[in-house]
């Protein structure tokens, strides 16, 4: 959470209203004028008219709920005398009506048009009340009128034209009301307007350029309206205003550099609007300023060391906006400033002395706000900021800030109530001191690398409202470490907890129950927590959100839970709960996500369920038992049902037809039986349906037509029978289809997902004829002898057998079909050259794939190393497939497609795949590969200690050799004939090294062959669901266009970068405004020595050199510019700007070549390009 300003905009409204009640009280000489008179000696006809006015305006009050028009129409009382009326006293004036002043009174009505005939009233001062209808437009006709205040009413319409009659008017506020349409231009007449106040309104269209020429005109507050197009250069000649609010509009363009001819300026606010351009400098010149906001829009460019120079400022905010650079620290001259605000910009330092937040900061002793969060800033707090004693919140949160707090941080900052220094790079303990700051009630050091146990005097903030320390190394190891949780109850307005992602072991002590009853959301989820859940949580009578998961929690749910009648949340997953599912969690009518997945639950799923507004409910892995409640589906808001891999039985209801919004179902691995419900169709936002491995039976039901938005279809391992569903081809998006070990019969069709064999799998179904040639089945008789023919051989064959001999008839199809380019394709000849290897085999290679031969997991599969022999080979690795896992299969299924083909010293090799049942009777798929000892290239660039038997870090020459390897293989499979492949995944962790440290590129799990149209062009022609990892994805992805190579370009150059910077792009720091990629090119190309990573920077004193290569600092810094200059342009947001892989290659040749002139041939350094190339299989 983002620490607030403690100054904000309401105080500046404020601050507003009173200077609004400063020109009010500039027109005392005229309230003396009309002070309250004896009753003047005026005509009865004069006294008529005005007399009549006011009792018609009084007509049209319904409400006066403090009766302050009660004297009004007193017969023995003159108008003069009404409550509200004021009347003039001398010549033509005498005894007429000249002031209307009724604010404040809670009155409920119209404005009576009538008002226009009080001919000499000079002021109408109405705010504040309830008045609701338009602004009468004769109020045009009050000549005299200088004072018009109508605001904080309900008044809508338009403002009127007519008001620009009003010659004398000095003042309009009309401001928090409904008015709509445009600001009047002809409001430029009114030549001697001081205030125009019309904040908070509907209004639209352009600010008026004639609002320039009032030349007397001192406030201007258009604050919160929806005006747009471009703040006017006129309004730079307004040489009396102090106060220009266009903040909350949507104004585009930049800011005129006219605005810095206002010397009279004080208050300057154009936050929240669209404006881009510079921050002009020349602003610095506006010396009376104490406000300038303009946060909140698309400004660029640097701050102007300048802004030092404005002696009385005592608010600045940049914050929301583009900016880049240092921070100047001549702001730390800025000696009355109280809040300065530079959050969410792109303020990276360009080198390592100033990038850091300027140590001249310690000289602004009035400080309260220090908002520097969401940056990119670098260093440790510097010492001088403990000088601020006036602090009162600082936040710092997301930057790549490090080093240790000091001892004395909370001491030297009495006043803090608000800390935000999470997202950052801090680490060693938390100082004591700061929980000596007794008016701290925000504390965010998550996302950080802190240590050592939490302390228990975090009890002596008795205001705490958020703690958060999720995501440290923080520690419990024994009962007496968890004494801050007993502390923690003293804190009796604790809302937020957060304590994940940490190393707290033992125990959960009892004293969880006596936190904050305000207490609404409680995170400890990824520790290593045992112990019961207490029963007494369920004290916690505010709670909203319940994150206990993963740990080692045992026992039961507490029944306690069902009292919670606030929680929206309830993750209780991957523990060692047993027992029953609480039917008392029923009792949560507000309970939107239900996640118990991964426990040792028993019994039957509660009826009750049904009565909760559950979204999600997450019953995987369990021991669940009994048949599925129909009540669980009354619960239409469902979206996500997941009750996979328990030993439920019985049919699947009917009710689940009336789940309309419902995304996901998944039903796999239990003991269903019956047939599909028929009333499926109902289910019409459908795009997951898993009900693999149960004792479903009947055909697939027509009435699933209707599920036209479904992705992924899973109805494997049943058995169904009838014929495939024509309709399954006409679904556009759907991606993965399984209806492998059925009794499905008759003819395959031929057009859609069935057009593409890595898509659906139909193994095990003996009745199956036609289809895609690549299928191998028997041709289909014909329909009159279909049913009379129709073999059904009672063979029993193996799983493997069958893949065999689909693959062996796929291959001879292939070679029929490209016998005229059988040079440019080198299949593997037969199935017969592939060792067979059984399951058996594989659970011996690998001791029962113990988690001691674990050496990676991935999003489909977990990779075991293996002991056999396979030719040559006699260390393997063997990926699992995780065919829980969506889209698992059809990985599996692409691998297999692509490998088959591909033959590039730079991939990794795969030497035999295995797809049977293994002994619990569920699928197994598992590739078996070459094993490379040197691990992937993410352990290497993001080495921890102790790793790879505590060999530094790559040097430059490895990464350069890495990154040519890596292009090599992209560039072949780019090239591939008849059709290039994408790979789609391309990251460090899927990138392999040999002993010799060569790279191989693996995991083609999404990869997919590709149509090319055209030259440029490419599309896929695989499924889509899956399109590589976030941050390494190219941007085109996100917003479903098809894969292409320029795709994988894209993630090349994140790599590239990656591996010369040392940053990861999944880092916390890089949110949506900063990515790799900007960060890369904001330092680009002349302050590289900032983003490179340092280990690959010679000191600039070494005199040891590689006496191979050229190398110096700045050799090194040259060849990183060459290097990241790549990175940078096959990262582009643009495809069609992108590099091709066939040119990377040789511009990283050429660049090795310059740096290495003397290597030779030997090991991993080749320094020709043929000589690299020579292998490729094209």
């Amino acid at each position: 959470m983002e620490l607030r300003p403690l100054i904000g905009k309401y105080w500046a409204a404020a601050t507003l209203l009173l200077l609004a009640a400063a020109l009010m009280l500039s027109t005392s000489c005229f309230a003396s004028s009309i002070a309250k008179p004896s009753p003047p000696a005026a005509t009865a006809t004069t006294n008529f008219s005005d007399h009549s006015v006011l009792l018609t305006f009084r007509s049209l009050i319904t409400k006066d709920p403090f009766g302050a028009l009660s004297s009004w129409g007193n017969k023995s009382l003159h108008f003069c005398r009404w409550q509200g009326v004021a009347c003039g006293k001398h010549g033509h004036r005498r005894g007429r009506v000249v002031g209307l002043d009724l604010g404040s009174l809670g009155l409920v009505g119209t404005i009576s048009p009538s008002i226009s005939n009080l001919t000499y009233l000079r002021r109408l001062h109405m705010p504040m009340n309830q008045f609701s209808g338009h602004i009468p437009h004769e109020l045009g006709l009050l000549g005299d009128l200088k004072h018009l205040n109508l605001s904080d009413n309900a008044l809508g319409g338009e403002i009127p034209v007519d008001l620009s009659r009003c010659s004398k008017l000095q003042t309009i506020s009309l401001w928090y009301n409904n008015l709509q349409g445009t600001i009047p231009a002809n409001l430029s007449r009114c030549s001697v307007l001081r205030t125009i106040e019309l904040f908070a309104n509907y209004l639209e269209g352009e600010i008026p350029s004639e609002i320039g020429t009032l030349q007397n005109l001192e406030l201007l507050n258009l604050f919160d309206n929806g005006l747009n197009g471009s703040i006017p250069p006129e309004l730079g000649n307004l040489k009396k205003l102090y106060l220009l609010d266009l903040s909350n509009n949507g104004l585009t363009g930049s800011i005129p550099a006219a605005i810095a001819k206002l010397h009279s300026l004080q208050y300057m606010d154009f936050g929240n609007n669209k404006l881009s351009g510079s921050v002009p400098a020349s602003l610095s010149n506006l010396s009376s300023l104490s406000w300038l906001v303009l946060e909140n829009n698309s400004l660029s460019g640097t701050i102007s060391p300048s802004f030092g120079d404005l002696p009385y400022l005592n608010t600045f905010s940049l914050a929301g906006n583009n900016l880049v650079g240092d921070i100047p620290p001549s702001l730390g001259n800025l000696s009355f400033l109280t809040e300065l605000r530079f959050a969410r910009n792109y303020l990276s330092g360009v080198n390592m002395l100033t990038g850091t937040i300027p140590p001249s900061f310690g000289n602004l002793l009035n400080l309260v706000y220090l908002g520097l969060q969401f940056n990119n800033l670098v260093g440790v707090i510097p010492p001088s900021l403990f000088n601020i004693s006036s602090l009162q919140k600082l936040d710092m949160q997301n930057n790549r800030l490090g080093g240790i707090l000091p001892d004395y941080f909370g001491d030297k900052f009495p006043h803090l109530r608000g800390l935000a220094l999470n997202g950052n790079k801090f680490h060693g303990h938390i100082p004591l001191s700061l929980f000596n700051c007794s008016m701290l009630n925000i504390v965010q050091l998550d996302n950080n690398s802190f240590y050592g146990t939490i302390p228990s005097s975090v009890g002596n903030l008795k205001i705490l409202l958020k703690l958060r320390l999720d995501y440290n190394m923080l520690e419990a190891n024994q009962a007496a470490d968890w004494a801050f949780l007993d502390a923690l109850t003293n804190c009796s307005h604790l809302q937020v907890l957060q304590l994940s992602f940490n190393r707290l072991r033992g125990v959960l002590p009892n004293s969880l129950s006596n936190l904050s009853t305000s207490l609404e959301r409680l995170e400890i989820l990824n520790n290593e927590i045992e112990g019961n859940i207490p029963e007494g949580i369920g004290g916690l009578t505010n709670l909203m959100a319940l994150y206990m998961g993963p740990n080692l929690l045992t026992g039961p749910i507490p029944s306690s839970l069902g009292t919670l009648s606030k929680l929206n949340v309830i993750s209780l997953v991957e523990n060692r709960l047993s027992g029953e599912i609480p039917p008392t969690l029923g009792n949560l009518t507000q309970l939107i996500e239900l996640y118990l997945t991964g426990n040792e639950l028993t019994g039957q799923i509660p009826p009750s369920l049904g009565k909760c507004s559950l979204g999600i409910l997450s019953l995987d892995n369990n021991n669940l038992t009994g048949k599925i409640p129909n009540e669980v589906f009354l619960a239409d808001t469902i979206i996500d049902l997941s009750f996979q891999n328990n030993m439920l039985v019985g049919p699947i209801p009917s009710e689940l037809g009336l789940l309309r919004n419902m995304v996901v179902v998944d039903f796999m691995g239990n003991m269903l039986t019956g047939e599909i419900p028929v009333s499926i169709g109902g289910c019409q936002s459908l795009q997951y349906l898993y009900v693999r491995q149960n004792l479903l039976h009947g055909s697939i039901p027509s009435t699933m037509k209707k599920l036209t938005g479904l992705q992924e279809l899973d109805l494997s391992s049943n058995n169904l029978s009838g014929t495939i569903p024509e309709f399954f081809s006409s679904f556009a998006g759907l991606t993965y289809l399984n209806l492998s070990f059925n009794n499905l019969i008759g003819e395959v069709p031929d057009a859609g997902i069935f057009h593409n064999a890595t898509a659906f799998s139909i193994v095990g179904n003996n009745g199956l004829c036609g289809g895609i040639p690549a299928l191998g089945l028997p041709p289909c008789l014909k329909q009159s002898t279909r049913k009379k023919k129709f073999p059904r051989l009672p063979v029993v064959v193996s799983v493997s057998t069958i893949l065999s001999l689909i693959f062996i008839s796929f291959l001879i199809f292939q070679y029929g079909k490209h016998k005229s380019n059988k040079k440019q394709l080198d299949p593997i000849a037969s199935s017969s050259q592939l060792p067979r290897v059984s399951y058996a085999d594989l659970s011996r290679a690998t001791d029962g794939f113990s988690t001691a031969n674990l050496i990676g997991e991935g999003r489909f599969g977990s990779v075991y190393r293996g002991n056999m022999s396979l030719g040559e080979h006699s260390i393997v690795a063997v990926k699992i497939l995780k065919l829980q896992e969506r889209g698992a299969s059809h990985s599996f299924l692409a691998e297999c497609e692509t490998l088959r083909y591909l033959r590039h010293r730079n991939l990794v090799k795969i030497l035999t795949a295995c797809s049977t049942i293994d002994p619990r009777q569920y699928d197994f798929k598992a590739l078996v590969f070459e094993y490379l000892p040197n691990g992937n290239l993410d352990k290497w660039l993001h080495v921890n200690k102790g790793e790879h038997g505590g060999q530094q870090a790559l040097n430059l020459c490895q990464r350069l050799s890495i990154v040519i390897d890596v292009a090599s293989a992209v560039e072949y499979l780019h090239d591939f004939k008849p059709k290039p492949v994408v790979h789609c995944d391309l990251k460090p962790s899927n990138i392999l090294l040999d002993s010799d440290m060569v790279a191989h590129v693996g995991d083609f799990g999404l990869a997919r062959f590709i149509n090319q149209q055209d030259r440029n062009q490419f599309q896929s022609s695989g499924w889509t669901a899956f399109r590589g990892t976030l941050g390494y994805a190219a941007p085109e992805y996100g917003i479903g266009n098809e894969v292409t190579t320029c795709g994988d370009v894209y993630s090349y150059g994140i790599l590239l970068l990656e591996m010369f910077t040392g940053r990861s792009p999944t880092e916390e720091n890089f949110q949506s405004e900063l990515d790799l990629h900007s960060f890369v090119a904001a330092a680009f190309p002349n302050h590289l020595e900032v983003v490179a990573d340092h280990n690959l920077i010679p000191l600039s004193e070494d005199t040891e050199r590689d006496p191979n290569s050229l190398l110096n600092k700045e050799a090194t810094l040259s060849c990183l510019a060459s290097i990241l200059r790549i990175g940078l342009i096959c990262s582009k947001q643009l495809p069609a700007e992108r590099m091709q892989m066939r040119d990377v290659v040789k511009e990283l040749h050429k660049i090795k070549e310059r740096l290495y002139p003397l290597r030779n041939n030997e090991g991993t350094f080749e320094s020709q390009i043929a000589e690299r190339t020579q292998e490729q299989a094209h």
